[in-house]
């Protein structure tokens, strides 16, 4: 045998390749495509037959079915889809995720595609410098499909001769030798492959390579692909790991799924195996025999293979279509809402598993600024409550303590996420909706930080025995009823594009709350020369009449900075 560590090492170092190219032209899409991606995936899922056309688009455009998942148990776990939404989505994804074994089977052992991709690298690197986002972006697209199909490449150089190493061969076939036992055995070497690559698409592309070298027989090389539909499932169920309930139940939905689909496969594996031997001797009269061992029907057999990868996955699809509720319910019970922990505090959105595309993260992040949002509005009910509604203040003021506590936490987290996105290659755009965010969530828990303060304040005036006159009481409901309808603005801003917000409304609001300020500050000192009040119960007036005024210049930082302005 003259197969040296060294040989080994170029096998790997040329799988990396395949792999950094699948990576690069896979984001690429994603960049290009991004807010497509969102839209394809949010308006066609209005029912199952929907959402499999959804899934298997975006898997189409990605390249991924890992990436898809990803995506899927995001936005389920962003509460962008739902779990019943989710499902089609997913079994799309099946599908879809054959197209990379057709491109890999016609492409790289049909058609002599790597000069032409060095070509391509060639043509579109230069455009990798140029300030047109769009352009670098296509750009990057080209590239990584190019280095994908030279990976391809070096992986079938780097392969061991057969002929030149039978000791490796003779390894393999050592394993063969158990029947349907050596089904399952590369069943398993099938899931294993794809834990250990990250991708489906890496392991076809693999076991596709190994068929045409003739390392492997049809059978072995179907049994594999049958593993690696159940591992490319793994990914997505890690990124679940720290999503909410219902992002954990699409992701084992899908385990589920491709599980059953590979158990009632193995049932009628040969059977299905003959029958597509026979639809390829019709489909073409000079067709070689799957089954056969030489030169030319191992390369017809690579297409076999991405035939048999397709027709699994659009028969367990159609097979399980039916199905799908007693699944679902079994997902469910499976994994049942826990109310009291879905109720603890933590990120609602974010996930700090798998980081999605880079789209994917800023909705995530978009949606966890709007629950913090909330969190601040609930803070400053809670401090009206107070001072107007003769609500318990012991209670009142613990829960405003507590949720301060927890909008400290919520701005380091969000924050060390969106470094982690900006650590990313951002768009021009994406760049500033990190910024924007970054610009909003200090804002959100500065507001957070007055009410804190105001409710400290309440509480010395409490102790102190005073009260407020009923003029400046009054006074202050006017106050609060402005900056209620400053945080209702802010909050509707959040959940709007950056052009649709009209900032004419949110200067408005924000010169209101001045003139009341500047109004009642006026009043309250010719009371005070008056003697109206006592000077200590002037004291607590004024402070609240202050701090209540800068919530309202925090808001006005927030609107900008959602408008893209700040």
């Amino acid at each position: 045998m003259n197969y040296t560590f060294f040989d080994f090492l170029q096998l790997i170092g040329s799988l990396g390749i395949f792999i950094f190219g699948m990576k690069v032209f896979s984001e690429a899409l994603q960049k290009v495509a991004g807010h497509r991606l969102r839209t394809i995936l949010k308006k066609m899922t209005s029912n199952r037959l929907a959402g499999i056309v959804s899934g298997f688009s975006v898997t189409a455009i990605t390249q991924s079915s890992t990436t898809t998942t990803v995506m899927v148990v995001s936005f389920v776990n962003a509460g962008l889809l739902t779990f019943a939404e989710s499902i089609g989505v997913i079994m799309g994804a099946n599908i879809g995720t054959t197209i990379t074994a057709w491109m890999v089977s016609i492409f790289g052992f049909k058609v002599s595609i790597t000069p032409i991709a060095i070509a391509l690298i060639g043509i579109f690197f230069p455009f990798l410098f140029v300030p047109h986002s769009k352009l670098k972006q296509g750009a990057e697209a080209i590239i990584g499909f190019g280095i994908l199909f030279i990976g391809l490449e070096f992986i079938k150089g780097a392969m061991p001769d057969i002929q030149n190493n039978p000791e490796m061969l003779s390894f393999v076939q050592n394993l063969t030798g158990f029947g349907f036992g050596s089904i399952l055995l590369f069943v398993l070497a099938g899931t294993l492959l794809t834990l250990l690559t990250q991708s489906s698409s890496a392991s076809t592309t693999i076991t596709l390579v190994m068929l045409a070298q003739g390392w492997i027989e049809f059978e072995i090389a179907a049994a594999m692909i049958l593993g690696e539909n159940i591992g490319t499932t793994v990914t997505a169920n890690i990124a679940a790991l720290v999503g909410n309930v219902h992002a954990k139940r699409a992701a084992r939905f899908h385990f589920l799924f491709n599980v059953i689909g590979v158990l009632w496969m193995l049932l009628v594996f040969n059977y299905f195996l003959t029958i597509l031997d026979y639809i390829l001797s019709i489909a073409n009269p000079f067709h070689v025999s799957l089954f056969l061992d030489d030169p030319e029907s191992r390369l017809n057999a690579t297409l076999g293979l991405s035939l048999f990868h397709t027709l699994f996955n659009i028969t367990n699809v159609i097979l399980l279509l039916a199905l799908v509720p007693l699944l679902a319910k079994m997902v469910e019970r499976l994994l049942p809402v826990k109310a009291a922990s879905d109720e603890e505090f933590r990120l609602k959105y974010i996930e700090r598993g798998i980081m999605p595309s880079v789209e994917l993260s800023l909705v995530e992040a978009q949606r966890e600024v709007q629950a913090f949002a909330r969190i601040v509005k609930k803070m400053f009910l809670s401090f009206r409550a107070l001072l107007f509604e003769n609500a318990p203040a012991p209670q009142m003021l613990a829960k405003i303590k507590k949720r301060e506590e927890i909008t400290d936490n919520i701005e380091l987290e969000i924050a060390d996420y969106l470094t982690e996105v900006s650590a990313k290659n951002l768009s021009f755009e994406a760049s500033l909706r990190v910024r924007g965010m970054l610009s909003i969530i200090n804002d959100l828990e500065r507001i957070a930080d007055v009410i804190f303060q105001i409710s400290k304040t309440y509480e010395r005036m409490l102790e102190s025995e005073f009260s407020l006159a009923e003029g400046p009481t009054e006074e202050l409901k006017e106050m609060v009823s402005a900056i209620y309808r400053g945080i209702e603005k802010m909050r509707e801003n959040l959940g709007k594009d950056p052009g649709q917000i009209n900032l004419k409304e949110a200067y408005q609001m924000e010169k209101e709350i001045d003139e009341i300020r500047d109004r009642y500050r006026r009043l309250h000192f010719e009371r005070l020369e008056q003697k109206a009040y006592p000077t200590k119960s002037g004291f607590f007036y004024i402070e609240f009449l202050n701090r209540l005024e800068r919530i309202g210049d925090h808001l006005l930082n927030i609107n900008e900075a959602a408008a893209g302005k700040k």
